[in-house]
């Protein structure tokens, strides 16, 4: 599953990750915050995730510090999840490692697939958008709200659209 390669998402281990999963960011959904050093692969210092929130496996998720994500994320990590530091994670956003075969005769059977998602530090998704599998967004990138980012989007520019696409460089003056 980790190497792109097909894989059952009904082998019993598999089944038993996701429900430890599930327990997981039920808790978070109580307050409970201290339950991400279990639920994530690893994590910086000084992150929210608002709740609801919701993964596959959580542990194939890598998360730098200073990163917020805001309420209803879905990160699908059937691979794995990199989110550098200084992140910003908009309500809605959807994360998919997730994919499936494109010929129907492996779907029938129940096969999936999966590639990497990689975000840079310092990137800010917009409310609504969604990442699909095997794209990387540079660093000090950000896309625009309801953005489709269906292939790799350079750092320093920002993007928005369906498909997204680069819209010009990112501002690079500092405010004041």
């Amino acid at each position: 599953m980790l190497a792109g390669a097909l894989y059952d998402p009904a082998d019993p281990g598999l089944v038993a990750k996701r429900r430890r999963a599930r327990l997981l960011v039920r808790r978070l959904s109580t307050g409970d915050d201290g339950v991400l050093h279990d639920l994530l692969g690893a994590m910086g210092t000084d992150v929210e995730v608002v709740p609801p929130f919701f993964c596959d496996y959580g542990t194939n998720i890598f998360l730098g510090s200073r990163v917020f994500l805001n309420t209803n994320c879905v990160i699908l990590d059937c691979a794995t999840v990199e989110i550098g530091d200084d992140v910003q994670i908009g309500p809605g956003v959807h994360l998919y490692a997730a994919t499936h075969p494109l010929n129907p005769e492996l779907r029938r059977r129940g096969l999936e697939q999966a590639a990497p998602v990689t975000i840079g530090s310092g990137v800010w998704l917009g409310g609504g958008a969604i990442v699909c599998p095997g794209v990387t967004i540079g660093s000090g990138t950000t896309i625009g709200a309801g953005s489709v980012v269906v292939a790799d989007i350079p750092s320093e520019v920002v993007a928005a659209g369906n498909p997204c696409r680069v819209i010009r460089p990112a501002d690079t003056v500092a405010p004041g």
